[in-house]
């Protein structure tokens, strides 16, 4: 079976990888020229379902956010209890398969990528810890691994947090960690092109033409048939989908990113994190990368495409300076502003779109690195004729109809 790829984030790859790895004869289209260069090129490289709870989902206005209040409004209604129920069962199912996968796949091709285990939810004051409680409660709902530790405990742990920031208490999530995504999609890519897929940059899908032989045509103007095709582009997906009467509520929430070596001092160990910390009170996440630091985080709804926000650059800064003050060098900081395709619960679409050969695998949000190899085994499988590996209510465009 021919199956062409529409995207090459990290989704994309992933997809494109599970199903070569498959037997599939595969055709991955990219519009930019090379593989992560866009929602996945410089995110916090969180991986495992822990910090998918609820430390950091608060959204920042711009100006043009009133035109997502049915968005808003649909996000919200989701969200509430015990409507969100299925929301978190179908949220920590595919986050839990995917850090397996994930792993999995590190292990038998030999991947390193800059990872790292263990994570720290940071709690400044008691307040922090008391807003902090509906966090704690999705864990124990999934029965994800954590304990609260006193301050103390988590300075050893991550014995380079500056110790002028109060820190009263600290979340540790010993099986999440961190992951350099870029460069695990750039090894996956290779791997993939091993498997016989063929990867097509500079050349972006522009109209999709479902049917028994399903066609796409490109930005060069050629029209390409295949026997199945999957869209796992980003924000451009709606656009896309849309003369075809397939109508998905998919925003782009931006999301911002500060990159910066570690300053050496002669005689002692590297400064900055060990691993991966989330500063509960700005919502912003702390990672080390081999030899830099980067601090991400930020939920923008509206705005344009090339519109950096200073304030939230500011917010980066100001949460590396609190932490690790000194550890980086930040004449030498890199900024970055991407836009996460999301849906309002915050979770992908995977697999038939009820169209004729077209097939989905979109939509994940801020969570897509630590979602994209477990959605991308799930639809190898679907595609394959076979049973999902996990449960998939929740996770289908059924839930649009």
């Amino acid at each position: 079976m021919r199956i062409a790829v529409i995207g090459a984030g990290i989704v994309g790859v992933a997809t494109a990888h599970e199903l070569a790895l498959a037997g599939f004869d595969v055709t991955v289209f990219e519009q930019r020229g090379s593989v992560a260069a866009e929602a996945s090129f410089a995110i916090g490289g969180l991986i495992g379902p822990g910090h998918a709870a609820p430390w950091g989902s608060s959204l920042t206005p711009r100006a043009s956010m009133l035109m997502h209040l049915p968005w808003l409004w649909r996000r919200w209604r989701t969200m509430r209890r015990p409507r969100g129920a299925w929301w978190s069962a179908a949220l920590h199912r595919l986050a839990s398969f995917s850090r397996d996968r994930m792993l999995e796949l590190a292990r038998t091709l030999d991947m390193e990528f800059e990872q790292n285990p263990g994570c720290l939810v940071l709690l400044r004051t008691a307040g922090d810890l008391k807003r902090a409680q509906p966090g704690l409660a999705q864990l124990r709902e999934w029965g994800v691994a954590h304990e609260l530790v006193e301050a103390g405990s988590a300075r050893a742990m991550e014995p380079g947090l500056g110790d002028t920031t109060p820190l009263y208490a600290a979340l540790h999530l010993p099986h999440d960690g961190v992951g350099n995504c870029r460069q695990f999609a750039h090894l996956l890519k290779a791997q993939t092109q091993r498997q016989g897929a063929r990867f097509r940059f500079d050349l972006a899908v522009s109209r999709l033409s479902p049917g028994e032989q399903p066609q796409l045509r490109t930005s060069d103007g050629e029209q390409h048939g295949f026997d199945r095709i999957v869209v796992c582009t980003g924000a451009a997906a709606a656009e896309l989908l849309a003369p075809l009467k397939l109508r998905l509520p998919l925003v782009p929430v931006y999301g911002y990113a500060v990159t910066a070596p570690l300053r050496p001092i002669e005689g002692l160990p590297l400064p900055g994190p060990r691993a991966a910390l989330i500063d509960q009170r700005h919502h912003v996440s702390i990672t080390r990368l081999g030899q830099r630091v980067r601090v991400a985080g930020i939920h923008e709804l509206g705005g344009r495409p090339d519109a950096n926000a200073l304030p939230a650059l500011r917010t980066l800064y100001r949460v590396l300076e609190d932490w690790f003050p000194g550890a980086a060098s930040l004449r030498d900081a890199q900024h970055w502003r991407g836009a996460r395709p999301t849906l309002p619960e915050a979770l992908p679409v995977l697999g038939d779109s009820g169209l004729p050969g077209i097939w989905l695998n979109l939509g994940h949000g801020a969570a897509g690195w630590s979602l994209a190899c477990g959605a991308a085994r799930v639809l190898s499988e679907q595609m394959a004729g076979r049973t999902p590996p996990i449960e998939t209510t929740g996770l289908t465009i059924e839930r649009w109809r």
